[in-house]
Parts: C-alpha cells; structure tokens; sequence
C-alpha cells in the first residue's frame, strides 16, 4: 500500500479522528489531481474532495481492507465527481483551457501533454490519470473503477494511441501509420 501506513488506516478505522486526518493530508494532492480530470473546475475539485472525506469518514468502518485505503477513497471521489458533474447538468468541455494559469516557461513542455490528456473521453483519461500519473498499477486501477483489468488495459492502449495521433496532429507530423 504505496507510502499509507496499514497500522494508520486501522486506527481510522476504528475512530481515531487524528489517524484519519493524516491519511487525507497524504491523499490530498492525489485526490485534487483525480477530480480535477473529471470536473476540470477547482471549486468542483474542492466540493468533491470535501463530500468525499465526508463520505468515508462516515463510512470508514465498511472498509473491509485497510491496504486498499486509497483505492477505496478513489472510488468514492470518482462516484462523487461523477454525482456532481449530474446534479449540476454539466457539459465538461474537454479543450476549454480558459480557466487555467497561463503556464510557466518551464511548465511550457507539460502544457501540450495536459492538453492531450484533456482531450481523451472521460473513461480514458480517468485510467491514464490513475495508472500513468498516479502511478497506481493496472490492477488497482481496475479494482478503484470497478472494471477487469482487460478493459482498463484497452482503454489505455486506445488511450495511448490517440495521445499520438493528438501529439503528431499538434505538432505538424504526419503519422507513420496513416502514410502507409
């Protein structure tokens, strides 16, 4: 269980409110990363993550396995960005980049990649996120969105794919496999 304590989960667990206040500050930022995939908008991001601590604070007992503590927090996250996204009858439109900070010259070369990412439907983008930048293997990654790891390996394959295609197009190069 990557850098979370199992001993710490287990306290939480069982009512320490301290134990489960460290275990979100260690899950914070990847938390923000996930949500903001899916809803793009920091205060969504903030509402999402704050309903979630609140979800599985109140729930915390129904976790049955303390080493998929981050896999069980992702869940809940995701179904709430998910709910949020409903409730509010929003379109995410993918390359709306207008609400973001202009990026730093070295933040330039990361800058085409998100643009990338962003691109991809949701269902793509959430396991590239969760495998490529939350560095979550593809099993966890299968287990925290409920799918088999087959899918989750196809939909990164296709993911993967398309990333090219998008790069290539944004940077002029004609594909090796279109030319063929």
């Amino acid at each position: 269980m990557d850098s979370l304590d199992i001993q710490e989960v287990m306290r939480a667990r069982q009512g320490d409110r301290e134990a489960f206040t460290r275990l979100m500050r260690q899950l914070e930022t990847p938390m923000y990363a996930v949500a903001k995939q899916i809803v793009q908008r920091d205060e969504d991001c903030a509402d999402a993550m704050q309903e979630t601590v609140f979800i599985a604070y109140k729930s915390m007992y129904t976790l049955r396995e303390p080493a998929y503590f981050r896999t069980w927090i992702i869940r809940i996250l995701i179904n709430e960005c998910r709910r949020l996204l409903k409730q509010r009858n929003k379109q995410v439109p993918l390359t709306d980049l207008s609400d973001k900070p202009s990026p730093s010259p070295e933040e330039d070369g990361g800058l085409e990649l998100r643009e990338a990412i962003d691109s991809l439907e949701l269902p793509m983008r959430l396991v590239v996120v969760l495998h490529y930048i939350q560095d979550l293997p593809i099993k966890e990654v299968a287990r925290t969105l409920e799918l088999s790891e087959g899918t989750v390996k196809s939909r990164l394959y296709r993911a993967r794919e398309k990333l090219l295609r998008w790069m290539e197009k944004s940077r002029g190069v004609e594909s090796q496999y279109e030319s063929r």
